[in-house]
């Protein structure tokens, strides 16, 4: 019996190994019989794989039986192989050169095109590049791989510490239109008023959307107003969200800097659930902590008060903590489809993303703020000032909703969009002084609300050669302000942040309608001719008409000419017509009104000054693109972009002009409203952009058992002004005052005017390493009247390490080390200006800004797949 037992186990055993344990070897060969090394062969439908080795031999144990093995490799068509049972397969990849030519959507509304089939330069960035650079954040990691974008952390900046402006080819945040899965994202509820790059302008939220969920990013490199709308002058990011995911993957990382502190940590989870036939649903939950740095300066004694004291002897910092916020983050994204029939194919997807983040305001040492009346010293200690934080609670809402679907012989999407971006102010470890010891120690100081619906209706249809598109989009905004509470504004109000007031409330709408035609005429296979058109109508300005040509020529099958001319134009956003910020400041021991009235206000029409209308743009690009093998290409792209009637945030407007010379028409205004000074948006101003983008990449190269990538990007431009800055006839004498030298270096040298990439990457077996330098070019900040004090920040280079190793088929390991060289900006040199940077509390720049100055900060987590 114990022997019958024995053998039925044993053949149990034996069956089980049989049917999930069988084992596979074979060859990959190319079509001449090379061996081929790093094929991947996978299971289907599982994580089960392996690598060729660099004989190009390979064995795997399969989970089941039968089951397909599935082979592939960049510049290789894939084939799958059913295997019944154990023993050897041996495959001949044929070389795919279509692979290389990734498939885009972005650029072209009528059909998908490769990137060498399109008429315009386009970025194709997967996630596992982005994750490359060990950045947390889409928007650095986008400054990290693509050279005409750029973002920088912001300090000492309210809320836009939280957002930190991003841009594309330097022509500020409100140029590039964003895009989810083709459909416009809605922009933040914050208008950027402090001193930093974008300053007057409104951006999209890039923080809300969660890398976890990004399948890759297409970044289209010109003008597309005509195709898309308002906003796109310098370009467009299309961010695509993961699909049908075979399985679950898992995140968890953690950093630090190398000065112990700025800690870092986040997790993330992305799913499939598969349902009916062919539907999906795939979502990504993500948690993210980010602690704050400080690198603030340290000189011994306030040169902006010209006081050298016990205090500041004993404080050399003076207090205060520059660096980034703290900021803590949870996300939910959903991306699903359905297909309803062979024809009709109903989708949703969108996200849910909520932050609460603190920085620092400028310490309030006690020869400042006399006294805190024993509200924020603790009983019987010495009162030694106070450093009041800026706390937000931001929330983005994000739900697309549509079908795809045939309409006679045209492919049609309708679709429903609902966007919402706010931010929620509290002022903390503060005091109302006004209000003596009766005075909270954390104030509720308002918010900003902004959000659309946005309707679509989509056709398009290829006759042949010629493929048709054309398309309607209706679309209402609306932008709050909500009111804080009456003691952060009252009589001064918070030190910091004085609150917003009830006469800042407001709660406005608009609506526009567009419409749209494109057309491509792929004339013969080589020489491609298209155009688009498009008309929007906006209710608070009126409407306007942008139209654009462009062309590709196929130089045989190893390159490809391009150049397109496009108009363009930019509404000025919602939160530009009619924001307003009176706030009520103590200064000198007098009370100040000092603040933003909204265009529309009659103030502001009684200083001559005109309703905003919409900035118009010209937009010039050429280009090539070789590809030598299936491994070599690169590509040189020309742009020009004209902006005619830039909208700009002024300076103060007083009761004295540039001159010195009073202006009593202007003091009347002022008396009236009783105010001492006036701020407000403004088309004044013509720009000229120029420069010119580089890439090259070379991989698949076999260098020992491995292979070797390479890769190099480079953006070079420069921004002029053009003409006088256009000013009202009551304030003819206010050129330097509505825009003075500072504010013109935020927008033609507050961003490099060069940066270049060059990096390379090498995997072998389960091991891989990146590295990555990016150099940053010059910035100059200028001095609000006097060239002397100019200051330019040279370019500098920051070199990024990554190392990732699969522990199993389905962990692996990942660690970064960024800005491995611990290189920093240079520092400021106030010439005598303690105004530059604020009596040396600042030690690196802020104001134009390069790639912040956290320092070394190192990095590392672990993927699960299941």
């Amino acid at each position: 019996m114990r022997q019958m037992t024995k053998l039925l186990t044993f053949l149990a055993l034996w069956c089980f190994a049989f049917a999930v344990g069988q084992t596979i070897q074979g060859k990959v060969t190319d079509a001449q019989g090379n061996a081929l090394a790093l094929i991947d062969v996978i299971e289907k439908g599982t994580t089960n794989g392996v690598n060729t080795d660099s004989n190009g031999e390979f064995r795997i144990t399969l989970k089941k039986m039968p089951s397909v093995l599935v082979f592939s490799s960049l510049g290789f068509a894939t084939i799958e192989k059913e295997v019944t049972a154990a023993g050897t397969v041996n495959v001949v990849l044929q070389e795919d050169t279509s692979v290389l030519e990734e498939v885009v959507l972005t650029g072209n509304r009528a059909k998908p095109r490769t990137i060498l089939d399109s008429a315009v330069p386009i970025d194709n960035i997967g996630v596992r590049e982005l994750q490359a650079t060990g950045q947390t954040n889409i928007d650095q990691m986008l400054t990290y791989t693509v050279p005409s974008y750029n973002s920088t952390n912001q300090t000492i900046s309210d809320a836009t510490a939280h957002f930190d402006p991003a841009d594309l080819r330097g022509l500020g945040p409100s140029r590039t239109l964003v895009l989810i899965n083709g459909k416009r994202k809605n922009q933040s509820a914050l208008v950027y008023v402090n001193d930093t790059p974008g300053k007057g302008e409104v951006g999209t939220d890039m923080k809300s959307i969660p890398t976890a969920a990004i399948e890759r990013v297409e970044i289209l490199r010109d003008g597309a107003s005509a195709q898309y709308g308002s906003d796109a002058v310098a370009g467009v990011v299309n961010i695509i969200l993961k699909k049908n995911i075979d399985f679950t993957q898992v995140n968890v990382n953690s950093g630090i800097t190398s000065r112990g502190d700025g800690f870092n940590a986040d997790a993330d989870v992305n799913h499939t659930l598969s349902f009916g036939d062919g539907g999906f649903l795939n979502a990504t939950v993500g948690l993210s902590y980010q602690g704050y740095t400080n690198r603030a300066g340290s000189p011994g004694r306030d040169d902006l008060f010209g006081v050298n004291n016990q205090w500041t002897k004993i404080n050399p910092s003076l207090g205060m903590i520059v660096g980034q916020p703290e900021m803590k983050k949870g996300d939910v994204y959903l991306n699903a489809e359905y297909p309803l029939n062979e024809n009709t194919t109903l989708y949703a997807f969108g996200g849910f993303n909520l932050r609460k983040g603190k920085s620092f305001a400028l310490y309030r040492p006690p020869y400042w703020i006399t006294t805190d009346f024993g509200l924020l010293t603790p009983q019987g200690a010495t009162y030694n000032g106070f450093q009041p934080t800026f706390e937000t609670d931001i929330k983005d809402l994000l739900f697309t909703a549509g079908a795809k679907f045939k309409l006679g012989e045209f492919n049609a999407d309708l679709s429903a969009n609902y966007g919402g971006n706010s931010v929620d102010y509290t002022i903390g470890n503060t005091i109302n002084p006004s209000l003596g010891a009766s005075s909270p120690t954390s104030f509720d100081a308002g918010a900003y609300a902004f959000s659309n619906f946005i309707g679509n209706f989509d056709i398009n249809r290829s006759f042949g050669d010629l493929t048709l598109g054309m398309g309607v989009e209706a679309r209402q905004e609306r932008f709050e302000v909500t009111a804080g509470q009456e003691e952060s504004y009252v009589n001064g109000g918070a030190q910091s942040f004085p609150g917003l007031q009830p006469s800042n409330a407001l709660n406005e709408t608009r609506t526009n309608v567009g419409v749209y035609a494109t057309a491509d005429w792929d004339i013969t296979k080589d020489f491609l001719l298209g155009g688009a058109v498009r008309y929007e109508n906006y209710s608070d300005f009126g409407g306007n008409t942008s139209w654009k040509v462009n062309s590709r020529y196929k130089i045989g099958e190893a390159g490809v000419l391009r150049a397109s001319y496009s108009t363009g134009f930019r509404a000025p956003s919602l939160h530009q017509v009619y924001l307003s910020n009176v706030q009520t400041l103590v200064s000198g021991g007098t009370i100040s009104n000092q603040g933003t009235f909204n265009n529309v206000s009659p103030v502001i029409q009684d200083l001559g000054v005109a309703p905003l209308f919409a900035e118009t743009s010209k937009n010039i690009s050429a280009g090539i693109t070789v590809k030598g093998s299936r491994n070599f290409s690169v590509s040189l792209d020309y742009y020009q972009v004209r902006v005619d009637d830039r909208v700009l945030f002024t300076g103060e407007i007083t009761g004295v002009d540039d001159n010195g010379v009073p202006n009593a028409a202007v003091q009347q205004i002022l008396t009236a409203n009783n105010v001492t000074s006036i701020k407000f948006f403004i088309n004044a101003v013509n720009t000229v952009t120029r420069g010119f983008d580089l890439t090259m990449r070379l991989k698949n190269l076999k260098v020992g058992a491995g292979k070797l990538g390479i890769n190099g990007a480079l953006n070079v431009n420069r921004t002029t002004l053009e003409g006088d800055v256009k000013t009202p006839e009551k304030l003819s004498g206010y050129k330097n005052k509505i825009f003075n030298r500072k504010e013109q270096s935020r927008i033609v040298s507050a961003r490099p005017n060069m940066k270049f990439l060059f990096g390379a990457n090498y995997k072998v077996g389960k091991f891989s390493a990146n590295v990555n330098n990016t150099y940053f070019g010059e910035v100059t900040w200028q001095h609000a009247a006097d060239s002397f004090r100019d200051q330019t920040f040279q370019g500098k280079i920051v070199t990024d390490l990554s190392f990732g190793y699969d522990i199993t088929n389905a962990i692996s390991f990942r660690a970064q080390i960024n800005n491995l060289f611990d290189v920093f900006p240079d520092e400021i040199d106030p010439k005598g200006d303690p105004v530059t940077n604020l009596g040396g509390r600042f030690r690196y720049p802020w104001e134009v800004n390069q790639f912040g100055f956290n320092g070394t900060s190192f990095k590392a987590g672990l993927t699960f797949k299941f």
